[in-house]
């Protein structure tokens, strides 16, 4: 199968987050499949560009991604080349993934699609909750809603969600829901590193410092939980910090929580598995894929059941749920007295991810589900 993948932002630009992970994760498992598969994207990276080359394949783990430059209106991801090359090579692929909403690349290439009537997937990563959208921009959202995205909505083949909650989300904005199938994320199982946990434990939260994520609520709750420290990974996009630490500082906690920036391969999986249990408290995930890498180290986690993932975190007691902050600060004293608890915990994620989260079986479920959005 010929598949190309239309993402506003790609590898390396890993600042963006976990689509930009989820969707390589996948395109590199079809390649393993033995399907072709291309990335057509910018290189847009912050203020700069990735030092990538422009309008050429540039072959990352067997997908060929094709970069193209945003010289104005790098804010919507604004690249003419990429309708040029999609106008020239859209027919010689079978099905085309678009990735977001909200941004040029995707309705542009849902408009070249139809034009060149090659059947399109659309995966909103998460962009369509009522909640996100009335916190942020809200009157530009509703109307790209309304004059533009309706099309791409509309002519899709199918709704990719990575879970129901992602499909009852978009339901809940009264747009169009063509065919949804909800198809997870995966992650590349690893070999468990051994965990030797610090002394005293952490709790660890991991990803943007981003406004969605809440990590406010996760420090006004340490402060109701003695015995147990925690560090925060990830880069700061939004300036957050000062607020932060001066919230830290208040609640008289500047010697348990330590900033570690942004951590990737092998520094990331040593953090999940000395970690005594990671916390998402986010607003919404349509998913959660940090989730899945702390399953990943035998790690048991704390989330939001604004995350996608938060009902089967639940079912498989996996970790703990929580809706109100009393619930939070139960459930990280609850992991931080009880070790063999939390233990057991993070080895029914460990087990979630080998039987149901692998890429591999990911790769096979989506191919099956572009079969029936019409791909050959």
């Amino acid at each position: 199968m010929r598949i190309l993948h239309v993402v506003p932002t790609y590898l390396p630009a890993t600042r963006y987050g976990g689509p930009i992970v989820s969707v390589h994760g996948l395109a590199r498992a079809q390649a393993k499949l033995g399907d072709q598969v291309s990335v057509a994207t910018t290189s847009v990276d912050g203020a700069q560009d990735s030092a990538v080359a422009h309008g050429v394949p540039v072959h990352l783990d067997g997908v060929s991604v094709y970069y193209f430059q945003s010289r104005w209106l790098r804010r919507i991801y604004f690249a003419p080349a990429m309708r040029r090359f999609l106008r020239a090579e859209l027919k010689g692929f079978d099905v085309v993934h678009l990735h977001s909403v909200f941004l040029w690349p995707t309705n542009m290439a849902a408009r070249e699609c139809v034009r060149s009537g090659v059947p399109y997937v659309l995966a909103p990563r998460g962009m369509l909750v009522e909640s996100l959208i009335a916190q942020k921009s809200a009157w530009i959202k509703r109307l790209w809603l309304r004059l533009i995205e309706g099309f791409t909505l509309r002519h899709a083949s199918m709704f990719h969600a990575t879970s129901a909650r992602e499909v009852s989300d978009a339901q809940a904005l009264g747009v169009c829901v063509r065919n949804p199938q909800v198809i997870a994320n995966g992650v590349e199982p690893n070999p468990l590193l051994a965990r030797v946990e610090p002394e005293p434990p952490y709790a660890l939260f991991l990803g943007r410092i981003n406004w969605k994520k809440r990590i406010e609520l996760l420090i006004d709750a340490l402060a109701e939980v003695p015995g147990l420290d925690l560090k925060i990974a990830g880069n700061d996009e939004e300036n957050l910090l000062p607020t932060l630490q001066a919230r830290i500082a208040a609640a008289g906690l500047e010697s348990r929580v330590r900033f570690v920036g942004t951590v990737d391969g092998a520094a990331k999986q040593a953090l999940l598995a000395q970690a005594r249990v990671l916390v998402l408290p986010s607003l919404s995930e349509n998913f959660g894929n940090v989730v899945l890498e702390a399953f990943n180290q035998g790690c048991p986690v704390i989330v939001a059941n604004g995350v996608g993932l938060a009902p089967i975190v639940a079912d498989a007691q996996a970790g703990w749920v929580f809706e109100q902050r009393e619930e939070l600060i139960a459930a990280l004293k609850a992991a931080s007295t009880d070790k063999a608890a939390a233990s057991l915990r993070g080895v029914s994620g460990r087990q979630l991810v080998e039987s149901q989260f692998s890429w591999p079986e990911i790769a096979r479920q989506m191919r099956l589900a572009y079969r029936q959005a019409g791909a050959p």
